[in-house]
């Protein structure tokens, strides 16, 4: 090829760089912009999904700890306060310091009470496995010191009660602070005082009353004394010995219930039929006690999250109104349907009361 040739030949093209149109860049972002939206709305109906769930579980899992708890409370329900498999006290009086809890009112180591839609649980037992035993009283006692006829382990600043003995009717108790233990000694009987310094010595009551020779005394170390109620929408714990605090429990409680499991005769083991605290059982006397042999507690709670409404704007979370023993709470038996907008959960206890049957 000559000079001549290669001097006019054509040079290559250059390759063409062609970029986006503003076309292909907008449909870009517009996609990119519906990946991202449906991307965050699913994470949304998670995250709303996902919480729904923890707040069911935990209200559920919540109200079966409590229960449980309860469960172990209710379960000693009478230590300290039944001798020869009867009661030992119809009656109560009780101060702490200068305060009086209880003058000489009725009492019964398990009440419950019925307040609206829940019941108030009312518990009251000894601290110490010893008072499972009594001992008698060896001369009368006007609650100011008392002479026994056996061996109570009992030390200064331990909390006994005194109590009509086993000829006697069941009558009014008398709870009483230690302040000095004298021990035997040859024909000299183990003395129990009561001075003014103790803690539940120091109020005075409507009537005192004095313990005949053969009465009985219990050591129980400390009052137990609990009370389960609905307050506010708050299931919460409160004992009257130490004043008006409460200590909330479980939160968005519907209801709180409590049966009592009963034997057709006294006096027997078995466990015949469910009652409520109504009626014949609205208080638990020396009449009605000995029937009692267990008692049920359930508690009703609702989600603490509201749930989304169908595509016709119906609250479809529950449906059918829950029940606690067979009763309807009023919460769902209104004009409102609000209720079907939240889920909920019951949880159900039963507890063998030995100290009532034993």
């Amino acid at each position: 090829m000559c000079a001549r040739d290669m001097k006019h030949r054509p040079a290559p093209r250059a390759a063409t760089q062609r970029g986006l149109s503003i076309v292909e860049l907008m449909v870009g972002i517009v996609v990119s912009m519906l990946v991202g939206l449906a991307a965050t709305t699913s994470a949304v109906m998670f995250t709303a999904s996902q919480r729904q769930g923890f707040g069911v579980g935990g209200a559920s899992v919540n109200a079966g700890t409590v229960l449980t708890a309860i469960k172990g409370d209710a379960a000693l329900a009478g230590l300290g306060y039944f001798a020869e498999s009867r009661p030992l006290c119809a009656s109560l009086n009780l101060s702490n310091e200068a305060v009086v809890v209880s003058d000489g009112a009725a009492m019964a180591p398990l009440q419950a009470t019925t307040d609206g839609d829940s019941d108030i649980l009312s518990l009251l037992y000894a601290s110490v496995v010893e008072s499972g035993t009594n001992v008698s009283v060896g001369a009368p006692s006007d609650t100011t010191s008392v002479q026994l006829r056996s061996l109570l382990p009992a030390a200064v600043g331990q909390v006994v009660v005194m109590a009509p003995g086993p000829e006697e009717a069941v009558g009014l108790c008398t709870v009483r602070s230690v302040t000095a233990v004298t021990p035997a000694a040859g024909t000299t009987p183990l003395t129990l005082s009561f001075g003014n310094t103790g803690t539940h010595n120091k109020a005075a009551f409507a009537s005192t009353p004095t313990y005949a020779k053969y009465s009985r005394v219990s050591l129980l170390n400390n009052v137990q004394w609990n009370r389960y109620r609905v307050s506010g929408g708050n299931l919460v714990l409160e004992r009257p010995v130490n004043g008006a605090a409460t200590s909330v429990l479980v939160r968005n409680v519907i209801a709180f219930r409590v049966q009592y499991g009963i034997s057709a005769a006294a006096n027997t083991t078995t466990l015949d039929n469910w009652v409520n605290a109504t009626g014949a059982y609205a208080a638990i006397t020396p009449a009605n006690i000995d029937f009692i042999r267990a008692a049920r507690i359930a508690v009703l709670v609702r989600s603490p999250q509201r749930e989304k409404v169908d595509n016709a704007g119906n609250c479809v979370a529950t449906e059918t109104a829950p029940q606690v023993f067979g009763t309807t709470p009023t919460a769902f038996t209104g004009p409102s349907t609000d209720w079907k907008c939240f889920r909920y959960r019951t949880s159900t206890v039963i507890v063998p009361l030995r100290n009532f049957v034993m």
